[in-house]
């Protein structure tokens, strides 16, 4: 039996998302139906609506979910009619590095969560008039006010706070401070440039804050973003647009290279800034996405002297101990994710994707 819902469904690439009726197929035993109360806007799902990521269209996207779980299917084990969940990314569970607790590095992560459009039987859970619709986007495609969603793709939280603070946890929030606390790991002491501080670098520096690390510096072209930086716990910051060599400044200000980096933007031009703002034996970690097939120029002698370049997906978490993790230090006032929110209704996710892009919202999310 199918469910007619309404969803943000992108025809073809670089069109705006028009809201309008969709049907929802019957669960599998390992789905979820969700009624969505919150969907954050995140750069991946703009990069897929451009054409810059593959995907199959017309679809449905949406990968920062949360909401209220109203039916199961018969093998769900997690969640149950009525509990509040945070949606992420899918896994299979089986493969070795599911097995090893980083599921955001599953054999079946890119067409299961990016790329598929579909379950991986190749059935869609999304149709208009009889027609499959690429769906599944990270086994939600939560731009909906109902979903069909994979059982590993729901975390059950039990809190008070708003959803529309929730949802963003589901991935740019997760990605920021993962890097910190399982890439990076701080040491007393330590120094981190974190490039780009949009809804990821800025969840980053506030990991970083509760962090061993001493020095905590912000790059951004963005005045606004950097004061905000500040405020969350950056101890320095650079306006990209005014400092002829951000490396150089890095170095001045750390006394000869940071400790560690982060890349927010995407842009592998930054990367490259961001390898040689670092020390010996420095690590810098990649999490902004850039377009398939992009390349970074990387002197390698510089990098001869111990310095790492490691990539990461939605911070090597594993969602059902880091994003608890993170609602509690919330409420506890220690993770202020409001900060980085502005809300929107569903229907008006293309101002938002405008605002996205001129950087005047940092986190968009949609209230449903």
């Amino acid at each position: 039996m199918s469910i007619t819902t309404e969803a943000a469904v992108v025809e073809t690439a670089g069109a705006e998302f028009v809201i309008q009726p969709v049907q929802l197929g019957a669960l599998q035993p390992h789905e979820v139906l969700v009624d969505i109360k919150a969907a954050g806007l995140c750069h991946t799902d703009l990069s897929v609506a451009g054409g810059g990521l593959p995907f199959p269209l017309p679809g449905v996207l949406g990968h920062e979910g949360a909401g209220v779980v109203s039916a199961i299917g018969s093998g769900v084990t997690r969640v149950k009619p009525g509990d509040t969940v945070i949606l992420s990314f899918t896994s299979c569970g089986s493969c070795r590095n599911c097995r090893d607790g980083h599921p955001a590095y599953c054999d079946t992560w890119l067409p299961a969560n990016l790329i598929g459009g579909a379950r991986m039987d190749g059935t869609s859970p999304i149709s208009r008039d009889g027609k499959a619709l690429g769906g599944h986007f990270f086994g939600q495609s939560s731009f909906a006010r109902q979903a069909v969603v994979d059982e590993r793709s729901a975390v059950k939280v039990e809190t008070t706070l708003p959803l529309e603070h929730l949802a963003p946890l589901a991935c740019g929030v997760q990605t920021g401070a993962g890097a910190v606390w399982n890439a990076i790991q701080p040491r007393p002491g330590s120094s981190l440039a974190v490039f780009g501080v949009g809804a990821v670098g800025l969840s980053a520096i506030m990991a970083a804050a509760l962090s061993p690390a001493v020095t905590i510096i912000a790059v951004d072209r963005v005045a606004s973003r950097l004061e905000l930086a500040r405020e969350l716990g950056a101890t320095h910051t650079i306006h990209a647009a005014a400092v002829q060599d951000v490396p150089a400044e890095i170095q001045r200000i750390t006394g000869g290279g940071a400790d560690a980096a982060i890349e927010a933007t995407g842009h592998t031009t930054v990367l490259e800034q961001a390898v040689f703002s670092t020390a010996a034996r420095g690590q810098v970690v990649a999490v902004g996405a850039p377009a398939f097939g992009a390349t970074a120029a990387v002197d390698v002698n510089f990098i001869m002297p111990g310095r790492r370049v490691q990539g990461i997906t939605l911070g090597d978490s594993e969602i059902e101990t880091l994003i608890p993790a993170i609602v509690a230090l919330m409420e506890a006032g220690r993770f202020p994710v409001e900060k980085l929110i502005s809300t929107y209704k569903l229907e008006d996710v293309n101002k938002a994707a405008e605002d996205m892009k001129a950087g005047t919202a940092i986190k968009p999310v949609m209230v449903l």
